[in-house]
């Protein structure tokens, strides 16, 4: 196995990722930035190349003991989400710039989401809220061959069970 160092390895994910991503004046790019201490969240229309928003951990009104947790993530997600709505964008195309949609890059999208960008796409921890449902209501489960055969071995008359 060849080594290979993290950073270009995202560097090349993130490149293949922008190959197909771009930010419009009508649904900007929300691009994503995480380092070991801090995470960072540009909002950013490519066609006229500038950032329309911006927030970090590095912000004092952000800053928290921590910058690298699931927490600060959620606020600066929140933030971020609240500073697009008020320069009037309510869409955005995410870019999670070769991370893998988890753990503060995750939370980050929902807590935007949450806030209000992107309304028509739900959290996966909205849809299985939304999914859980009374006993009575879910689907029965199907049973494996296995579960089938030992269930059926047990309904058998006594005579064929002795003869299996």
């Amino acid at each position: 196995m060849a080594n290979r160092i993290r950073a270009e390895v995202r560097n090349a994910v993130h490149r293949r990722i922008r190959r197909k991503v771009r930010g419009t004046s009508e649904r900007p790019r929300l691009a994503v930035y995480r380092s070991l201490n801090h995470i960072y969240a540009q909002i950013i229309d490519d066609e006229s190349a500038r950032t329309i928003a911006a927030a970090s951990t590095t912000e004092k009104a952000l800053a928290a003991k921590t910058g690298g947790n699931i927490e600060a993530a959620r606020r600066v997600g929140q933030a971020i989400a609240e500073r697009a709505l008020a320069a009037g964008i309510s869409r955005v195309v995410f870019d999670r710039g070769g991370y893998l949609y988890h753990g503060r890059v995750r939370a980050l999208t929902d807590a935007a989401r949450a806030a209000g960008l992107n309304k028509d796409e739900v959290s996966e921890s909205e849809a299985v809220s939304k999914e859980e449902r009374s006993p009575e209501e879910a689907k029965p489960v199907e049973a494996s061959p296995k579960q089938k055969r030992a269930k059926e071995k047990d309904t058998m008359p006594e005579e064929k069970k002795a003869k299996t």
